[in-house]
């Protein structure tokens, strides 16, 4: 995924399917000159991270 998409759909105001390594997660922000997004498993909001951008997959 590109950082302009991952921006668009933590913006949006509904679930959009994105993965990251086979797991559904929930986009929280976006830092665009890192390239990273933060990031939490859907089942599992307590479990956040940052991640690069690349490595996300939207199904």
């Amino acid at each position: 995924m590109n950082v302009n998409r991952a921006k668009e759909i933590s913006s949006m105001g509904e679930m959009v399917n994105v993965q990251f390594e086979g797991e559904s997660i929930y986009i929280q922000s976006v830092n665009e000159e890192q390239e990273t997004a933060r990031i939490f498993p859907i089942n599992n909001p307590q479990a956040e991270k940052n991640v690069p951008v690349v490595r996300l997959t939207e199904l």
